[in-house]
């Protein structure tokens, strides 16, 4: 079966050239690095926590917009829950992570 595998020499003068690119390669490998934690892990560490923030920070009467595009008031707040007013009959309960926004105070009347 030999006969279908060709044999195969190795070039004397081949290793001397790979060893010359391992510090390129290295320069691109950092640099991938570098782009990778300057466009992508800084900004979404910066959204977290300021979103971990903003639920923290959330009180009764705030108004505020969630993921799904609901905008109401807070009337109650509990560890995992809150509860916005949509209208003067209307009160849903949502998780704390629902929310995406807070608005300043006035913007309800003004929609």
């Amino acid at each position: 079966m030999s006969f279908f595998i060709p044999a195969a020499f190795a070039d004397g003068a081949a290793p001397a050239a790979g060893a010359a690119g391992t510090g390129f390669e290295w320069v691109f490998l950092v640099g991938f690095l570098v782009i990778f934690y300057l466009m992508i892990w800084r900004p979404q560490s910066k959204r977290a926590k300021e979103h971990k923030n903003l639920l923290g920070a959330l009180q009764k009467g705030d108004e505020v917009v969630t993921s799904g595009g609901i905008a109401g008031k807070v009337t109650k707040v509990s560890d995992d829950f809150v509860v916005i007013e949509v209208s003067d009959t209307v009160e849903l309960k949502i998780q704390k992570a629902a929310i995406a926004a807070s608005l300043p105070k006035g913007t309800l009347k003004a929609i």
